[in-house]
């Protein structure tokens, strides 16, 4: 971001190491007797600036793979370390700064609040993340003018069309430096035009150096990244160089 002084929220792992390292890595969900197994046995490391799409069909696993890795849910099996990090380890406060300064999350739905404009939208991670009013401005700014929308800071999401509302929610994702991208099927929702521009942000972004993990059902969509990795019935069943 030209004109802002922010140092990155790096995941730093030491060299050779991983930043997503899953091994034999499960994830069950159980209700009074009834028992779910999501993911099984998903060994899975993905290493600093990689771009990897992660594709199934629907109830195959992969959003729930999303969920591990951004760890906004826990394992039932297995161990993650995130960055050398192990995940299991790490308190509420710990995961609390992973999931809202480390890692960026893209989902389909946008998740933008109807009654905030585009800027204070951007704002809302550093908002919890009790950062200064005024950098918070600064920031939020500097991250839409970056995918595009500087011209649209007062606009509702209700005034975007589809495509533009996927921006702020990547701008939203960018807003505190993370080093790591989670796109939930991200063009989901989204023309075909729509689709091809947020793609194109995200390859311009991994060009940048993030590390970025793609979840999609399409084979299309999958294809821009430089790995697929394609999941099915809750288990890994290719890991292939796409490029």
């Amino acid at each position: 971001m030209s004109g802002v002084a922010l140092e990155p929220a790096l995941l730093a792992a030491p060299a050779g190491v991983p930043v997503i390292d899953l091994i034999g890595a499960g994830k069950t969900y159980r209700s009074g007797s009834l028992e779910f197994e999501a993911l099984r046995d998903v060994d899975l490391s993905i290493y600093a600036g990689e771009y990897v799409a992660v594709m199934g069909p629907s109830g195959s696993g992969k959003s729930t793979l999303m969920n591990l890795i951004g760890c906004l849910d826990p394992l039932t099996a297995g161990s993650y370390r995130l960055a050398g990090d192990d995940v299991d380890e790490m308190d509420e406060v710990d995961l609390a700064e992973v999931r809202n300064r480390r890692v960026g999350f893209v989902f389909q739905q946008f998740n933008l609040l109807a009654s905030l404009t585009a800027c204070r939208n951007v704002e809302l991670p550093l908002v919890y993340g009790r950062v200064p009013a005024r950098e918070r401005r600064t920031r939020a700014v500097a991250a839409l003018e970056r995918v595009g929308l500087g011209d649209r800071l007062a606009n509702r999401p209700g005034e975007l069309s589809g495509g533009q509302q996927q921006r702020v929610a990547i701008a939203r994702a960018l807003v505190g430096e993370p080093a790591l991208i989670l796109a939930d099927e991200p063009t989901g929702n989204l023309d075909s035009h729509s689709a091809r521009e947020v793609l194109a942000l995200l390859d311009e972004l991994n060009g940048q150096g993030r590390t970025i993990v793609l979840i999609t059902h399409e084979l299309e969509v999958a294809q821009h990244a430089r790995r697929i990795v394609r999941v099915h019935d809750g288990r890994i069943l290719s890991d292939e160089v796409n490029r």
